[in-house]
């Protein structure tokens, strides 16, 4: 059972009131997920503090893959870390085709992995600009742009204009 369906119904009014946030439960699973997208080099690693304004989660963890490779690998690190600690997936979306934006539902957080592009359109981070962020530790905190390639200044056309 997890943490958001333990609850009393007075916590269960509190919360619906805004006067709690997300619970420590549920913190700790953001940060094992954000830990291991950051093993594998996921970028932009943002834990976003929803539960004030949905009732079907606590957590947001977005973050991004430059590629259908690396989301891949993402998603199977984080699915494996949480799982490991205890909290089972309970529906994963998006994982079919080309992977560019992969929900996995953990009940207490959903992680988002989305390829760069799509984490650029969609701009969830914008989206709930009303809920708090959550502090992750030092050791996660990946770059916030993905790091351009070596061969790409190699390549750099933009001297020949448009």
């Amino acid at each position: 059972m997890t943490a958001k369906n333990a609850g009393t119904t007075n916590e269960n009014k509190e919360r619906r009131e805004g006067l709690v946030s997300a619970t420590e439960e549920s913190i700790n699973m953001a940060v094992i997920a954000a830990r291991a997208a950051a093993e594998v080099k996921a970028t932009s690693i943002t834990a976003i503090d929803v539960s004030q304004r949905l009732v079907l989660t606590d957590v947001f963890v977005v973050l991004s893959g430059s590629t259908e490779r690396q989301v891949r690998s993402i998603v199977a690190a984080v699915e494996e870390a949480v799982e490991k600690a205890g909290h089972p997936r309970v529906r994963r979306e998006g994982l079919d085709g080309e992977a560019h934006w992969v929900l996995l539902d953990f009940g207490d957080i959903m992680v988002h992995v989305q390829q760069d592009a799509d984490r650029e359109f969609y701009a969830l981070e914008k989206l709930w600009a009303d809920c708090p962020i959550i502090e992750l530790p030092s050791d996660i905190q990946a770059d916030p742009e993905p790091q351009q390639s070596p061969l790409a200044s190699y390549f750099d056309f933009s001297h020949l204009g448009n």
